[in-house]
C-alpha cells in the first residue's frame, strides 16, 4: 500500500513545505510548521482558486472618492443590550463575526440567546452546531428558558453542506460553532487543522458578502487565550470579539478586539445565570469590594473601557520580602509595576526594595490604560504605611519617569461617573481638574496635582 504523502504546513502564515523546518520559508516563523496530510500521490490537481471565487470576481470601474454613494451602515439590535454595545449597535447584514473564548465560558450559550432574540423579533436564524446534536441544543434553550423557540438547527460540520442549506433557506443570520469543527471536501487535512479553518472561513465570509446574511464564527482558542487557526482568520472578519472571565466566577466580559463597523476595546458585562447570561447595567459594582471600613493598599480608579467609564477597586500588599522579594499584578501590566516602584523612590522618598509588593485588579478585569498608574502608587503607599485612605475616594492619572502627572482622556466624564456613584474625594492631575468658569461636579472634592509627591502629600494630610 503507498504511503500517503504529507506536508508540512505554517500555523502563522500557512505556507507548505515538503519536510520540517525550524524556520518558515515564507515568512520566518520558527517553529510553526505542522504536519499534515497532503493530497494522494497521482491525484488530479484541480485549480480551486480560478472557480472558487470566479462569481465573485466581476469588474468593476473606478470611482473617486467624493463621487462614492455612501449611506449609515443598518444595524439590527440582537436584543440584548451589552453585546449591542460590544457590536456597535448590533449586527450588519453581511457582516462576518469571530468570538472566541475558552471552553464553557458562555459563547454558545450567549449566541443561543441573541439568535432567539433576533428570530423572535422576525429575522430568520440558523444555528449550525458540529459540537453538538440538535438534541443537546435543544436542551440548552429549555434549561435558558427559550420556550417554543422557533431558530433553525443543523448539525453538519461539511462546508459544502452548510453553503447549500445557507443560500436556499438565506437566514438574516447564521451561527457557526465552531469554525476548527467545520471541513471542505476539496482539502484533504483533517477539521482545524490551518488550511481548513483558513478556506472554511474564507468561503463563509464570501457567501456573507454575495448573499447578505450576517454569520457569527465560533473560535477555539489556544492555552495561551489566542485564537487558533492562521493568524489571516482575524483578518479575513470584520468584527473579533473575545469573552474572558473565570469559569468560576459568575461574571463574564465581552471585550471588542477589531470591530469595522464600531468602536474597538468597548466591552459588555454579563452574568451567569440560571436563565443563561444576563446584561449588567452597573459593572462598576461587580469591581469594588465591599468594606464596611476602609482598609490599607485599597484605592478605586476610575477606568474607561471603550466609551464606558467604570470605577474598578485596586488593592496593593505590602509585605517582607527578603533577600529577593517579589513583584506581582493580577490584571496590570508587571513591568509597569517595576518601573512605578523606581519612581516611587527616587521622587517621592518611598523605598519598596526589601519588600513584596503585590497588586490586584478586582473582579478580574484587566486593565491595559497607563491612567491606572497613579492610584496604584496610592495604594502601595498605603499599605506600606499601614494607613487607610478616606472613604469615597478615588484617584486616576498616568504618571511618567519624572514624577510628573499627566491628564487622562476624557476625564470629566470619569469625574461624573464617580460622583454618581456617591464618591466624594477625588486626586486628579490638573488637566482633569474642572477649568475655572466650568460647571463644578457636585458632591465631589476634587484635588488636582502635578507630580506624584504632591499626590503623596494630600493624601497624607487625608489619613
Amino acid at each position: 500500500m503507498a504511503k500517503e504523502k504529507t506536508l508540512f504546513v505554517c500555523s502563522e502564515c500557512g505556507g507548505t513545505s515538503p519536510k520540517w523546518l525550524g524556520k518558515c520559508p515564507s515568512c520566518g516563523a520558527w517553529n510553526t510548521l505542522i504536519e499534515q496530510v497532503g493530497p494522494a500521490p497521482g491525484a488530479p490537481a484541480n485549480n480551486r482558486f480560478g472557480t472558487q471565487f470566479s462569481s465573485l470576481a466581476g469588474s468593476a470601474e473606478l470611482a473617486t472618492l467624493s463621487e462614492i454613494e455612501a449611506t449609515d451602515i443598518a444595524r439590527t439590535p440582537t436584543g440584548i443590550d451589552e453585546l449591542d454595545r460590544v457590536l456597535g449597535g448590533g449586527i450588519v447584514d453581511g457582516g462576518v463575526t469571530l468570538i472566541g473564548g475558552d471552553p464553557g465560558i458562555g459563547k454558545s450559550t450567549l449566541l443561543l440567546q441573541a439568535v432567539d432574540a433576533l428570530q423572535r423579533a422576525g429575522r430568520n436564524a440558523l444555528y449550525v452546531t458540529g459540537e453538538e446534536s440538535g438534541a443537546q441544543v435543544a436542551l440548552r434553550s429549555r434549561r435558558l428558558g427559550l420556550d417554543h423557540s422557533q431558530v433553525q438547527v443543523l448539525a453538519e460540520i461539511q462546508l459544502e453542506k452548510i453553503i447549500a442549506t445557507l443560500d436556499v433557506h438565506r437566514p438574516a443570520i447564521a451561527v457557526i460553532d465552531s469554525i476548527q469543527t467545520v471541513y471542505s471536501d476539496q482539502l484533504t487535512s483533517a477539521p482545524g487543522s490551518v488550511a481548513q479553518v483558513r478556506e472554511c472561513a474564507a468561503h463563509l465570509t464570501r457567501f456573507a458578502k454575495a448573499s447578505g446574511t450576517a454569520i457569527v464564527l465560533v473560535g477555539h482558542v489556544t492555552k495561551e487565550g489566542a485564537l487558533a487557526g492562521p493568524r489571516v482568520l482575524e483578518h479575513m472578519v470584520d468584527t473579533v470579539l473575545y469573552f474572558e472571565g473565570d469559569t468560576h466566577s459568575s461574571f463574564r466580559l465581552v471585550r471588542a478586539i477589531k470591530n469595522r463597523f464600531g468602536a474597538v476595546n468597548e466591552i459588555g458585562v454579563f452574568a451567569m445565570t440560571e436563565r443563561g447570561l444576563k446584561g449588567v447595567a452597573n459593572p462598576s459594582a461587580i469591581f469594588l469590594s465591599q468594606h464596611a471600613e476602609p482598609v490599607p493598599g485599597s484605592v478605586v480608579l476610575v477606568t474607561l473601557e471603550g466609551t464606558r467609564p467604570m470605577l474598578v477597586e485596586i488593592q496593593a500588599l505590602v509585605d517582607n520580602g527578603g533577600p529577593s522579594p517579589r513583584r506581582l499584578s493580577v490584571g496590570l501590566d508587571r513591568d509597569r509595576l517595576a518601573m512605578l516602584l523606581a519612581v516611587l523612590h527616587r521622587h517621592a522618598g518611598v523605598a519598596c526594595m526589601d519588600q513584596d509588593v503585590f497588586v490586584n485588579a478586582v473582579g478580574g478585569v484587566r486593565i491595559s490604560e497607563p491612567a491606572a498608574d497613579l492610584a496604584v502608587m496610592l495604594a502601595i503607599t498605603s499599605s506600606l504605611r499601614g494607613k487607610p485612605l478616606p472613604k469615597g475616594f478615588i484617584a486616576f492619572g498616568e504618571v511618567g519617569l519624572a514624577g510628573e502627572v499627566r491628564p487622562a482622556p476624557r476625564g470629566q466624564e470619569r469625574l461624573r461617573e464617580a460622583a454618581k456613584l456617591g464618591f466624594s474625594v477625588a486626586v486628579v492631575p490638573k488637566a482633569n481638574a474642572p477649568r475655572k468658569g466650568t460647571k463644578e461636579i457636585e458632591g465631589l472634592t476634587i484635588h488636582a496635582v502635578e507630580r506624584i509627591e504632591e499626590a503623596l502629600d494630600i493624601v497624607r494630610q487625608m489619613q
